[in-house]
């Protein structure tokens, strides 16, 4: 199959376009729940002929994508066979790139991690260098799990910046030089041969968290808040790009208070200049307390601390008066918190939900939840990987990947 572009998509969750209700990609999406069914069952659920049934089957078993799944229970005769999801028949290169490190990781079609590695990585070594790397450790990771290129359905990838999601490229990001405008997907084409998506990492932590955490809640938010500040945001399920990919650029929000700290974007008062780890510990440091980086900052209120508590505490309550806000126009119903300011405990978490329940409206809040991460700083990689497979499992792709199968004689 040729790779598509990020801007070939029919867009992440919408509903299957250009795929015939009796297509095989169509009938795919039943199965991908991981339920085994038989082929009655499969007439019964939409309505085709069996012989329609049969045909689609057997192509998707073709392809591997579906696998019997053992027999059902017989009410006489014969048991019927049954066919399900089967997520080993491809893998994913999940890549998660924050400002000094990289998760990357190999997943198979369920999101469940094969193969992963972290390492230092600063972005600022500019992109050919740190895609270069992306792509010798995902050949490793590929050669651990004795998956090859053929197998790889997609690569996805969260970059610490904004990224104009339709096509892969970042747009003026702040901590990464060299990177504005640059084609990340065209660069990593030139190794791996297939789909490629890129978006920014807030955005993929919050539907990795979502994935794996939260997929019954229809609206949530997730916030990182450590070297910088950014949400992502799920509305009726679905992340949310808006028109270029800015959407949750929280950290550029000013400040209800009207503090005048300069930030980095060139204005006064955003909420990232006052309340992320760098913020914070420059302000502990203009007290006389000797916070040298953001992990002396952490280990300050773990060890009790009480200017660091209070400064931490302080910072919670901006970033509150800030989300106070997003739960009056969004109202979530779930707002996690991550990144590595959110391990300094429940001082930081106490002064969000002190905030946002003193000033959201009551309707809003009735029941919101504010909960720490609990995926451990794997949701930017979980996500990465949801974002490939929400897209080339689709209908319309799982089609060109059957039309691929059957020309070459191999799914690719």
């Amino acid at each position: 199959m040729s790779p598509l572009t990020v801007g070939e998509k029919a867009g992440l969750g919408v509903p299957p376009r250009g795929a015939l209700p009796s297509s095989p990609g169509a009938l795919f999406q039943l199965l991908r729940d991981g339920v085994p069914r038989t082929k009655a069952d499969l007439a019964a659920e939409t309505g085709f002929a069996r012989s329609t049934i049969a045909t689609r089957v057997e192509e998707l078993l073709a392809s591997e994508l579906v696998t019997p799944a053992g027999e059902s229970t017989s009410t006489g005769g014969r048991p019927p066979a049954t066919f399900a999801f089967n997520p080993a028949a491809r893998c994913v290169l999940a890549v998660d790139l924050g400002g000094t490190h990289a998760r990357i990781a190999v997943t198979n079609l369920f999101s469940e991690v094969l193969a992963e590695e972290e390492q230092e990585l600063a972005i600022a070594l500019g992109p050919a260098t740190v895609l270069d790397a992306v792509c010798a450790t995902g050949e490793r990771l590929l050669a651990q799990t004795e998956m090859g290129h053929e197998q790889l359905i997609g690569i996805g990838i969260g970059l610490p910046g904004p990224v104009e999601f339709a096509t892969g490229r970042p747009v003026s990001p702040p901590i990464m030089p060299g990177w504005d405008g640059f084609d990340v997907p065209g660069y990593l084409r030139q190794t791996f041969d297939v789909p490629i998506l890129v978006d920014n990492d807030v955005n993929a932590m919050a539907l990795g968290e979502h994935h794996l955490i939260y997929p019954d809640v229809a609206n949530m938010m997730f916030v990182k808040i450590g070297t910088g500040i950014g949400a992502g945001i799920i509305s009726d399920a679905q992340l949310q790009h808006g028109a270029q990919g800015a959407a949750g650029d929280l950290g550029h929000v000013a400040v209800p208070d009207g503090d005048q700290t300069p930030c980095t974007c060139g204005n006064r008062g955003c909420l990232e200049a006052v309340a992320s780890g760098p913020a914070i510990a420059a302000y502990l440091r203009s007290q006389g307390v000797e916070v040298p980086n953001l992990s002396a900052l952490l280990q300050l209120v773990r060890d009790g601390h009480p200017e660091a508590i209070q400064a931490t505490r302080g910072a919670g309550r901006q970033v509150g008066a800030v989300l106070a806000s997003c739960v009056n126009l969004l109202n979530p119903s779930v707002i996690v918190i991550g990144g590595l300011v959110s391990t300094a405990g429940e001082h930081f978490l106490a002064g969000i939900r002190e905030t946002v329940y003193s000033r959201s409206l009551p309707l809003a809040t009735q029941h919101l939840r504010i909960l720490g991460t609990l995926t451990s700083g794997r949701a930017g990689m979980l996500g990465a990987s949801a974002l490939v497979t929400a897209h080339t499992l689709s209908a319309e792709h799982v089609n060109l990947l059957l039309a691929g199968t059957s020309a070459a004689g191999q799914g690719s």
